[in-house]
């Protein structure tokens, strides 16, 4: 059987259509679209009509597609964007309407825990304590646990493209505008105290580009070195050189600065994982229709 999760976030709308073998989940297909809702809920507050007609016509394409590569079950999932736009009810009715499927808006720990077994899916090892970092472009999602599941988590209210524009960071952003952004990022994860884990991981478009910038290990010195190069360099200058959508490299600089926090805190480096959100939706789905 297969299922079809199409996971719209503050910087994209992404489809992952997906089966089980035995106990390990095998991507079918995926595809991408930026759309930017995160940009316009930050600086507004709500999402526009014109925005919310070219979501909804970029989930009917998608679903479209799920179905023409076999999906037996197509399922949308919001993130940010459904818990902090004030006209979240109309995203999800249009979504509805355009998809053909249910629609659900994820709260935090929804979120954090469809990204944490999405990331131990993607393992080859299994390690006895994983803390896993989902970093969104409206809000970023810390668990720790175990195999077994969650121990312990936390949301915070801050994520790539909420802290780009929050603080109006110019093209390139210059030296001078990290101390700013730093305290920003600062301020809001100061007190979030994660249990320690023996490996860590993160998740997400950001942390994906941010791979391409400083490599898949990201300890201190890795986010640092990012932090100088994207500083320096405008958003067209880091999308030619490291092959990266133009809108998603504006926000890089940010994401960078908020997973140096976390990193801090969770006192080891973290590793770019492979799967996340979407893997842990299509799990959780094909669970249920197999139940049933």
């Amino acid at each position: 059987m297969r299922v079809g999760i199409i996971d719209v976030g503050s910087n994209t709308v992404r489809l992952l259509v997906a089966s089980c073998a035995g106990n390990r989940l095998v991507p079918v297909h995926e595809q991408r679209a930026f759309l930017g809702l995160g940009e316009e809920v930050e600086n507004y507050g709500w999402i526009s009509d014109l925005k919310l007609r070219e979501t909804a016509w970029c989930v009917r394409e998608q679903a479209a597609e799920a179905r023409a590569h076999g999906a037996h079950h197509v399922e949308v999932v919001i993130t940010a964007p459904g818990r902090q736009s004030a006209n979240a009810s109309e995203l999800v009715a249009a979504l509805a309407d355009a998809a053909r499927a249910s629609v659900r808006v994820l709260g935090p720990e929804e979120e954090g825990r469809f990204s944490y077994f999405g990331v131990l899916a993607g393992l080859e090892k299994m390690p006895g304590s994983v803390a896993v970092c989902d970093l969104g472009g409206g809000s970023t999602e810390l668990v720790v646990g175990t195999p077994a599941g969650p121990a312990w988590e936390r949301s915070i209210d801050l994520g790539a493209v909420r802290l780009t524009h929050r603080l109006d960071l110019d093209d390139p952003p210059g030296k001078g505008a990290l101390p700013a952004a730093r305290e920003e990022a600062h301020r809001l994860i100061n007190r979030v105290t994660p249990p320690l884990a023996k490996a860590a991981y993160v998740t997400g478009g950001t942390a994906r580009g941010l791979r391409k910038v400083a490599g898949r290990r990201l300890g201190a010195k890795e986010l640092e070195r990012a932090q100088t190069i994207l500083s320096k360099r405008s958003s067209a200058e880091v999308a030619k050189r490291y092959e990266i959508d133009r809108r998603r490299a504006r926000t890089l600089l940010a994401g960078c600065l908020i997973l140096a926090e976390v990193q801090a805190r969770l006192a080891i480096p973290l590793e770019v994982a492979k799967t996340g959100l979407r893997e842990g939706a299509a799990l959780e789905v094909l669970s249920e229709l197999a139940a049933a």
